[in-house]
């Protein structure tokens, strides 16, 4: 969990809204300790994700440009992240499809 938050500020393309989602994200679970949401987490999580992420969106556009862009690549630009993300999601789909078709798996 201890990964650090990449610079949005300065990004060509700029930051997206899903990286800006990302990085609030990632600040809400490293002050508050909660390494996985759960069902007694999640409220409050997504809350205080989505109101950082506003925040950050509203301060991103209300500073001046950089005179260079950050030196490090967000996660999310990463192509091994997004195979990652990828893999994580078929996952997810073949697992959802098992439980539609009753077939047993392993959890």
């Amino acid at each position: 969990m201890c990964r650090n938050i990449t610079t949005l500020r300065g990004l060509e393309p700029p930051a997206t809204d899903e990286e800006i989602t990302a990085a609030a994200l990632q600040f809400v679970r490293k002050v508050t300790g909660v390494t996985k949401v759960s069902d007694a987490t999640r409220e409050p999580v997504e809350r205080a994700t989505e109101e950082i992420a506003a925040i950050v969106d509203r301060l991103l556009d209300e500073l001046p440009a950089r005179r260079r862009p950050p030196q490090s690549v967000p996660p999310l630009r990463r192509a091994e992240v997004q195979a990652r993300i990828a893999e994580r999601q078929r996952a997810r789909e073949e697992h959802e499809r098992l439980h539609e078709l009753g077939i047993a798996h392993q959890h």
